[in-house]
């Protein structure tokens, strides 16, 4: 994966991931310092990132909804099953709807699990149990500090 995690200032909370060449560019404008870096592999003066962390601290309000939680997004769901296929253990790169959406499913924390592309595909609008895939996770309402210390 060519992805980089990028933290926040003092590297306690994920904010993101992006491309390696938007690291690059982070790093030339002085905006992020390699936090961890792919041995013997460089670009230019830069060691080739596996993650970033900033200089300066950004404020994250915009991660919470005004209940409080986490919103249910892919890249959440992705960290919150470790980038693991819930069906599979294989790496993920999608989420699934346990029931699916066609069904009454909801996008919820509780209702969403990371899964492969292959997987997904195979289960296609079935429930596990219908489709013969069982889970390997039990999905959960994860706190700001789980998904922080997740990495890809």
């Amino acid at each position: 994966m060519t992805d980089v995690i990028v933290f926040n200032a003092g590297g306690h909370q994920v904010l993101h991931r992006v491309t390696l060449q938007h690291a690059i560019r982070m790093l030339y404008r002085n905006v992020a310092r390699v936090r961890e870096a792919v041995p013997g592999e460089r670009f230019g003066p830069y060691p080739r990132p596996r993650s970033l962390e900033l200089i300066n601290y950004v404020y994250t309000r915009w991660v919470y909804h005004s209940t409080g939680r986490l919103p249910c997004t892919l890249s959440n769901v992705l960290r919150r099953d470790r980038f693991r296929c819930a069906y599979c253990g294989g790496p993920a790169d999608t989420r699934d709807h346990i029931v699916p959406r066609s069904r009454g499913g909801a996008s919820s924390w509780l209702n969403l699990v990371a899964a492969c592309a292959t997987c997904n595909g195979r289960k296609r609008d079935r429930t596990p149990a219908q489709a013969g895939m069982p889970l390997l996770v039990r999905p959960f309402v994860p706190s700001a500090s789980q998904l922080s210390h997740q990495r890809g």
